[in-house]
This record gives structure tokens, C-alpha cells and sequence, in this order.
């Protein structure tokens, strides 16, 4: 099993050859707007416009914690919407973050990604607004991800 590569840089501008996948946690009150969604926004529209589309129908679509979204955003670029948080903010039940329906969404990822043949960039999900802790989801990544062969490199954004 490889080891996540952990670089300095912004993982919308994915390192490497090949199809790229590149995974965000968002939360499952149909909210886009902080984060490192502008970020996403920024360089492409579409997965704010699908993902706000998958939660207004989510009456008859897997909209939910735990679900997944892949929007192709150029040849070799897809964009992965992981519903894996509960609302956006910290109240009485906690932080946002449900561990379990990051583990569930990466499950998704997985399936995606090799189906692409492709490897996963992401920064560290779920532990910017949604209030995680690194400690809880990288175990959740190297299982996933690292297991079945899928490379992973995650980005801290800054110098």
C-alpha cells in the first residue's frame, strides 16, 4: 500500500498525468459559498450548479450524507461532491463533520476513480469548516483509497 502525498499547493491545479479526481467534503443543507468551494467555483462552474441542482432534487435522487457527486470539468478533471457534513455549524451535537459519511463517500470515490483509472487530489477534507481532525480522516483515506491502489495527494494550500 502506498502513502498519500501530502505537497504545498492548490489542489484545483492538480499535479500529475492522467485523469484526476479532485474530492471536497460538502455539507448536506445544500449551502456552497466557504471554504475551498470558492476556491472550486473560481475555475469552474459546474459543480456548484450540480451540486446545487442534486440537493434542490434530492427528493428523488441519493442527495444525502454519505452520497457522492462527479462532475466532469475538463478532459482529464473530474470534481467529486462528498456529502460529509451535517449542516455548517458547531452547536450542541458537535462539529459538522460525520466521520462516517466521509468513510462512506470515499467508499464512492474509490469506485470512481478506478473506474477512471484515475488518482484523487484533495486538501484535508473535512477538517476546514466542517471542524474534523486530520487524525480521524486519513486513516479513512489510506483504507479506501491507499488500499485498493488508488494514488492520493493532498494539498495544504499556502507557501
Amino acid at each position: 500500500m502506498s502513502e498519500i502525498a501530502y505537497v504545498r499547493g492548490d489542489a484545483t491545479a492538480p499535479l500529475g498525468k492522467g485523469v484526476k479526481v479532485i474530492a471536497h467534503v460538502c455539507n448536506d443543507i445544500g449551502g456552497w459559498g466557504k471554504g475551498f468551494v470558492l476556491a472550486v467555483s473560481r475555475r469552474w462552474p459546474e459543480p456548484e450548479a450540480a451540486y446545487r441542482a442534486w440537493h434542490r432534487d434530492r427528493a428523488h435522487n441519493d442527495f444525502g450524507l454519505g452520497a457522492a457527486q462527479f462532475v466532469q470539468v475538463a478532459r482529464y478533471v473530474w470534481v467529486a461532491n462528498l456529502v460529509g457534513q451535517r449542516g455548517i455549524r458547531t452547536g450542541s451535537k458537535g462539529v459538522p463533520v460525520r466521520y462516517e459519511a466521509i468513510d462512506d463517500a470515499l467508499g464512492l470515490l474509490a469506485g470512481k476513480a478506478a473506474e477512471l483509472g484515475g488518482s484523487v487530489h484533495m486538501p484535508r477534507i473535512g477538517c476546514g469548516l466542517a471542524g474534523g481532525k486530520w487524525s480521524r480522516v486519513e486513516p479513512l483515506i489510506a483504507e479506501r483509497l491507499l488500499k485498493p491502489g488508488i494514488a492520493v495527494t493532498v494539498y495544504d494550500h499556502g507557501d
